[in-house]
């Protein structure tokens, strides 16, 4: 698997979205399958099992990790809706179907005879122009609402110009009066929403395990390096090997990416030993989240010290992880200000900022 989502990366970024090919490698892993109910074809793996998938897929391919760690959270969100078999049944009739989402109600909707209209514009949905269906909240008859509709009755506006994981297309999504059946829209006593504390710490680790296996896949460039003929320039060294300094920060990019691995796993552990998390436990672990994204960001700064300026090059794979984990590591469930802010609070009991 690893492999073809290597030799498929440069084309994801170029084409701004996962080949057909990285798909179908991922697709066959079960990786779409994550946050389809078991009911419906589902395999309801536990957090460890979720966390290596997602990072192995991303260590070949971020982007395309993305993508499958947002279908399954987008798929979760059904489950906080009491939605009827006929509509789950319906929407999941393909449990390996891609989904994306965004619970932010930037949309409004209107309750007719007919169902319900629906306009608004959603940011940011990843993997948009490979989904089938759409998850939006949305503000309906003035109450927060989540809706599921097909991505063929919405359009794309083309709007994710970032310089790195761009090959996830998080682009915006546009609902133009879109009339939605009644059964496919959940609000008031029907929703449960948002998720229990277990679910939003998975859904943080969803975002961490492709910056992680982002990582480990920069660290198989960079020691491919050193296992070939190629030398520190301007030295009389035969080898990189043949360098301390160069293998003194080999061993403090492996030791940094190992620790975000430790991390990532450590926390998936702990969900899955424990389903109550406290309020502070939970800060503690948003601040963990952060930690290991400052250890990536660390790791793919000493890896592009070794491989030096031919490092940015368009072609080479150490370019395309590092916008990768760089743009990656920024997403508010790895922000590191607001985790040590949020711990503090928890710490010291306060409700305020």
């Amino acid at each position: 698997m690893i492999d073809i989502l290597r030799e498929n990366a440069a084309a994801t970024e170029e084409r701004m979205r996962p080949t057909a090919a990285g798909l179908a490698v991922v697709r066959s892993a079960g990786a779409f399958r994550l946050g389809t109910p078991p009911a419906y074809g589902g395999s309801g793996k536990d957090a460890a099992t979720i966390v290596r998938l997602l990072a192995d897929i991303a260590r070949g391919c971020p982007s395309t990790a993305w993508v499958a760690s947002t279908c399954m959270t987008s798929k979760q969100m059904l489950s906080f809706g009491d939605f009827t078999d006929g509509t789950l049944g319906e929407v999941f009739a393909d449990p390996d179907a891609i989904f994306c989402a965004a619970g932010v109600p930037a949309g409004r909707g209107t309750t007719g005879p007919d169902g319900v209209r629906l306009t608004g514009r959603w940011d940011y949905l990843s993997g948009c122009e490979d989904a089938r269906w759409a998850c939006l909240g949305a503000m309906v008859d003035g109450a927060f609402a989540i809706t599921v509709l097909p991505m063929a009755e919405l359009t794309i506006d083309p709007t994710w110009q970032v310089a790195g994981m761009r090959g996830t297309g998080s682009h915006t999504v546009v609902a133009d009066d879109v009339l939605i059946p009644s059964a496919r829209v959940v609000s008031g006593p029907r929703l449960h929403y948002p998720p229990d504390t277990r679910t939003l710490q998975l859904w943080g680790l969803g975002v961490l395990a492709p910056v992680v296996g982002a990582t480990v896949g920069a660290l198989d460039v960079v020691r491919a390096m050193f296992a070939s003929d190629r030398k520190p320039f301007f030295t009389s060294y035969a080898r990189m090997a043949d360098s301390p300094g160069a293998r003194h920060w080999l061993a403090e990019a492996a030791m940094l990416t190992q620790r975000a691995e430790r991390t990532l796993l450590a926390l998936a552990a702990a969900i899955d030993a424990d389903s109550s998390i406290t309020d502070e436990q939970s800060s503690r672990m948003a601040q963990d989240r952060a930690d290991a994204g400052a250890d990536c960001r660390a790791a793919l700064e000493r890896m592009l010290d070794l491989h030096g300026a031919s490092g940015f090059r368009t072609s080479n794979a150490l370019r395309r992880f590092w916008l990768d984990v760089s743009v990656a590591s920024r997403h508010p469930q790895l922000n590191p200000y607001l985790a040590v802010e949020g711990y503090g609070r928890a710490l010291t009991g306060s409700v305020g900022p």
